[in-house]
């Protein structure tokens, strides 16, 4: 992040003085109307603090919107602009939305299960629930799990779906239809297992799928739903799951598909030491010496964890511009570790930021990543690992660049897509003077305004794109629902829940 603390000083004077708190609803409510890009007309948000990533900060500062962009952005008052509906920022700091680059949205409906298990056991306890799970599970999972990203700042997220159970309907529009109604800027991932117990893999084979029907049911997503236009609110990645749940073949297979078809790819990579020895054992080599042999190192490409990574590695990746989703939660949560990101950024790799799935992150906000970053480099490294600046970059422009899209989302300047988060740094806050270290040295700030391409995603701490209290329902309904389906499997979960 090139900026540093505000210009002007430090935010104990002028028209922040004593402000800091003021409602920043604004005058008018931002039609959540539908369409591409925006909601339509202009909007001037004004008396703002600005954390722009790129280019110097602003003390107090003006952001104006117009067709889904960013049209102008100073120090001062705004423009006049006749008929703009305008946003008293008093008290709030406007960053760009923050970027969620790993997923799995499916899980919502799994969580609290295999508390105290490594990876491995986690996903052997899980992977039999989750064969149950259908469109209707997926849906509202979905909706619950992307509104609990857009109430954290999240305006663009991933998802990575690699779970299709025959005859459960079509899991991966589910999800999509979700993130349509939300109005969140979605890159939903195509993935894959075709490595079951009986090739050497670890998930049962009930939940794999054959190579010619991953690959016939990949590039028909693709071909459905992925918009490479400018300003596109939906574009699709191929994603095979893992080196221990799928093939060689597939792996090489799906490279190829992709960049046939222009997009991009993404795995899950050395999250855990068990994965390690997995690879030695059966491929020969390390996880990434071997994702290197299949053409699956490049600035096409970005792995989720990479916690487990050789200096080689690190190098590797930093020349290839190999992207790596840093979760640090979920490797919290299940002991896999704590990836060497401060090491990756000083290699000049591009690293961004992921809340991975709430099954092994439970109820965990993209903001709150962007703090559990900034605290887990700095316990492996010392205070001056990572700042408060970087963290916050790490949560926006990091995640761009993994998804390529770092020409329209993860900063804040001008002709940038209008993707905008005003975030409440006031009342017990103030007594910081900087405003991104009170974003990001504590816990998450309340948000005041979420902007997606303009439109009002979430105002005052609610979603207003979709009925915020249903949207929590939905995702209560989705685990009851999952676990119904699967008791009529036969598998239940009481005897996960703890060790």
């Amino acid at each position: 992040m090139t900026g540093g603390p505000m210009t002007g000083g430090p935010m104990t004077g002028g028209p922040m003085a004593g402000g800091r708190g003021a409602d920043a609803t604004g005058r008018h409510e931002t039609a959540a109307t539908g369409g591409r890009p925006g909601g339509g007309g202009d909007t001037l948000i004004e008396n703002v603090a600005i954390a722009p990533v790129a280019g110097p900060e602003i003390a107090h500062g003006h952001i104006l919107v117009r067709d889904g962009r960013i049209a102008a952005i100073g120090a001062g008052p705004g423009p006049d602009v006749p008929g703009a509906a305008r946003v008293d920022g008093s008290g709030c700091l406007a960053t760009p939305g923050l970027v969620n680059t790993h997923h799995h949205l499916y899980q919502w409906a799994s969580q609290g299960v295999a508390q105290d298990a490594t990876l491995f056991e986690w996903l052997t306890a899980l992977y039999r629930l989750w064969a149950a799970m259908d469109a209707e599970v997926v849906r509202g999972a979905a909706t619950a799990g992307l509104g609990w990203l857009a109430l954290s700042g999240c305006t663009t997220t991933t998802d990575h779906h690699y779970i299709f159970p025959k005859g459960r309907g079509d899991l991966l529009a589910a999800e999509i239809e979700a993130a349509r109604d939300l109005g969140l800027r979605f890159h939903p991932c195509r993935g894959s297992m075709d490595r079951g117990v009986s090739q050497g893999g670890l998930p049962p084979d009930e939940v794999v799928e054959t190579l010619p029907e991953i690959l016939a049911a990949t590039a028909e997503a693709v071909d459905a739903y992925h918009d490479p236009s400018p300003g596109s609110m939906l574009r699709v990645a191929v994603a095979p799951c893992s080196p221990f749940s799928v093939s060689a073949e597939l792996m090489t297979e799906a490279a190829a598909l992709a960049r046939d078809k222009g997009v991009r790819l993404h795995t899950h990579l050395c999250e855990t030491l068990d994965e390690e020895e997995h690879c030695l054992a059966q491929m020969g080599c390390t996880p990434v010496d071997y994702m290197d042999k299949l053409g699956w190192l490049g600035p096409d490409v970005w792995v989720a964890h990479a916690v487990h990574l050789h200096d080689r590695d690190i190098e590797r990746f930093a020349a290839t511009g190999t992207g790596t989703a840093h979760c640090p939660s979920s490797n919290g949560r299940l002991g896999a570790g704590i990836a060497r990101v401060s090491e990756m950024l000083r290699a000049g790799a591009v690293v961004g930021l992921g809340v991975d799935g709430a099954a092994s992150s439970e109820l965990t906000t993209l903001a709150g990543e962007v703090r559990q970053a900034l605290l887990f480099q700095r316990a492996r490294y010392g205070p001056a690992a990572l700042t408060a600046r970087q963290a916050l970059e790490l949560g926006t422009l990091g995640g761009a660049r993994c998804l390529g899209r770092e020409d329209e989302i993860g900063t804040l300047e001008v002709g940038k897509l209008a993707d905008i988060v005003l975030w409440r740094v006031g009342g017990f806050a103030a007594a910081i003077d900087d405003p991104v270290c009170a974003l990001v040295f504590g816990p998450p700030p309340p948000v005041a305004r979420v902007l997606v391409g303009g439109r009002t995603v979430v105002a005052d701490g609610e979603l207003r794109t979709v009925p915020h209290d249903a949207a929590g329902r939905a995702g209560a309904d989705a685990h009851r629902r999952l676990l119904r389906l699967a008791a009529d499997r036969g598998v239940t979960v009481a005897g996960e829940v703890h060790r």
